[in-house]
């Protein structure tokens, strides 16, 4: 009965903690982490650029955790159930996603009684060691003490600590249908030092030993021995007779390894099996058995159970146990233990990537020049032309296609025929139509004026570690100048900005060079007074997309935008340092060395 409530408790624990992981946050991504998450962020960097074509692996949390279970020892004497509890440490580190290493300290209490009574040599048993104490008097030899009884029923406390290194292969992480791992089940062998203090309950609390007939006090024989509810019954007989007190030295094994004669130290071999269970990307929980082999069949204080059983087995120490376990370090610096990550992640989420990708087709039903990819109207009419979206050009918008109007200019205002011909009445003079357009403009540039504040300013971007005005923007620029040639009095602060990949003060000098070159752009081309401008950077610190990985997400992020200065903004001053990126003529010394060294 004893041994179901204590795998109930287990139980109980383990699946208890599974139900919490089911609402635990799983904050790490499914893919992709930053280079400088990275052992080798040159590398890493290398990789996403397609240069290279290995990822570097990436930094990973130390584990430190704490076990508690039930401890015994498999020996000569039978174990009591519960036989006695364990506690200890570890720290693990994960050398790749299989292989880790683990640090392992514990401490153990074990107890054990014997159902069957044992005896000395004098009476053909195997209570043959020499077992003195100093207590009641230093007794040479215990055992003598029950050469002429009934013999003695072997009680024992063995206090148990180990220190041992231990290797660990995990093989859940290896998916190829999902990306994270919730479960892992692991086997771990090491080699350690451990140390055992075997005491036994020979002597009643006089110094006395139990009597010349402990057999007929607890009513002893063969078959009550032989069944299980019988030897329950001869112990609990005992425990009333036993006063629980360890006071004995047990013998301790001579002619085997250990350091120094009297140390007691000598070396084991652990190994185990375990599953454990992610609860959030911080905690996991695990359930373990250990088995702890060493050259030592005195754990239990005995060797032979009687002169004719000689068995050749050692003590083996077992441990049942659970263990909890927290992550340490911070996840902004690094990743989970690479035995919860899924080394086949970044390639899996690539060819996913790729799969998504259209495939190229040039077929242009219409003949219009654009691709029915990016046709938005496919049926355009033979020999009628389009714009850059493939639609059939209106260009005096009054309904009817330049390839069947007559008039493809029509002057705005007035209704046209179904030929497309504007229906002017006869006739306005040159004076006429300049007093309207004045009047029209007058009204729209008095409109502009008094909502300068309102307007749009567009933003431009760079090629990767370059600051030269790309051709594609010079009609961003020109919006922005006639803008401020409108409003006169609008001040206009120009902000710099970098992708994540290089040093921060190789960052802010770019940035600074690309919102200098779009000022010097627009006073050198429309004559704008410098003084209207606020030149502002902030290198990699503000990105458009955080966390961005694909080349067209680092784009987004290189870029200078241009908007109406508020009571903040100030003309901040060039870096420290060496120029930055390259571009149009500079001045001043050049930046040399690893760009992401810093200055």
């Amino acid at each position: 009965m004893t041994k179901k409530i204590i795998l109930l408790a287990f139980l109980f624990g383990f699946f208890g903690a599974t139900a919490y992981s089911q609402v635990s946050d799983e904050a790490t991504p499914a893919s992709g982490y930053p280079d400088d998450m990275t052992v080798n962020p040159e590398q890493n960097k290398n990789w996403r650029m397609g240069q290279y074509k290995y990822s570097a692996k990436p930094k990973n949390a130390w584990e430190l955790g704490i076990h508690f279970g039930h401890y015994f020892i498999d020996g000569d004497v039978d174990t009591r159930i519960p036989g006695g509890f364990g506690v200890g440490l570890h720290l693990r580190r994960a050398i790749n996603y299989v292989f880790s290493l683990r640090g392992d300290l514990f401490y153990g209490v074990a107890k054990g009684l014997d159902p069957q009574p044992w005896t000395t040599p004098k009476n053909g048993g195997g209570l043959w060691e020499n077992v003195s104490t100093s207590d009641f008097g230093g007794i040479s030899n215990v055992y003598s003490l029950y050469n002429d009884s009934q013999g003695w029923f072997p009680a024992y406390r063995t206090r148990y600590v180990y220190g041992a290194l231990e290797a660990v292969v995990n093989i859940g992480n290896i998916l190829f249908h999902k990306d994270r791992n919730k479960w892992n089940w692991y086997v771990t062998m090491g080699i350690g030092l451990d140390n055992n203090n075997t005491k036994l309950d020979l002597l009643d609390g006089n110094g006395n030993f139990y009597g010349s007939n402990l057999r007929d006090q607890v009513a002893w024989t063969s078959d009550k021995f032989n069944t299980k509810a019988g030897r329950k019954e001869i112990k609990k007989s005992l425990d009333a007779i036993y006063d629980g007190t360890y006071e004995t030295d047990a013998y301790k094994k001579k002619g085997i390894f250990r350091f120094g004669d009297e140390t007691n130290v000598h070396v084991v071999w652990i190994g185990s099996m375990g599953i454990s269970r992610k609860l959030s990307k911080r905690i996991n929980l695990g359930i373990e058995h250990q088995v702890m082999a060493t050259d030592n069949d005195y754990l239990d204080g005995i060797l032979n159970r009687t002169a004719l059983d000689q068995s050749n087995n050692v003590d083996m120490g077992h441990y049942t146990n659970l263990r909890l376990a927290i992550n340490l370090g911070s996840f902004d610096k690094r990743t989970e233990p690479l035995y919860w990550l899924n080394p086949l992640d970044e390639t899996l989420n690539d060819i996913a990537e790729l799969k998504q990708r259209p495939v190229l087709d040039l077929t242009d039903s219409d003949s219009d020049g654009i691709i029915d990819m990016l046709d938005q109207e496919i049926d355009t009419p033979e020999g009628c032309p389009v714009d850059t979206r493939g639609v059939t050009l209106d260009s005096d918008g009054d309904g009817i296609a330049d390839c069947k109007d007559k008039e493809p200019y029509s002057p705005p205002g007035y209704d046209v025929d179904t030929y497309g011909v504007a229906s002017v009445p006869c006739c306005m003079s040159e004076d006429d139509i300049n007093r309207v357009v004045d009047s029209r403009a007058g009204a729209l540039i008095d409109k502009a004026s008094s909502d300068c504040g309102k307007w749009y300013l567009p933003m431009i971007h760079f090629d990767l570690d370059k600051y030269n005005i790309k051709p594609e923007y010079y009609g961003h620029l020109h919006h922005v100048a006639n803008v401020m040639q409108l409003c006169p009095n609008l001040c206009v602060a120009v902000v710099g900005n970098t992708d994540v990949r290089a040093s921060n003060d190789y960052n802010n000098m770019l940035s600074y060079n690309r919102s200098q070159a779009a000022i010097d752009y627009l006073v050198a081309n429309y004559g704008i007074d410098r003084s209207r401008f606020k030149l502002m950077y902030g290198g990699e610190e503000k990105p458009l997309i955080p966390a961005s990985r694909k080349e067209s997400e680092h784009y987004m992020n290189r870029r200078v935008e241009f908007r109406v200065c508020d009571s903040n903004d100030y003309d901040m001053a060039k870096p420290e340092g060496g120029n930055a990126g390259s571009g149009v003529k500079s001045t001043g010394s050049s930046f040399s060395g690893n760009k992401n060294s810093g200055f």
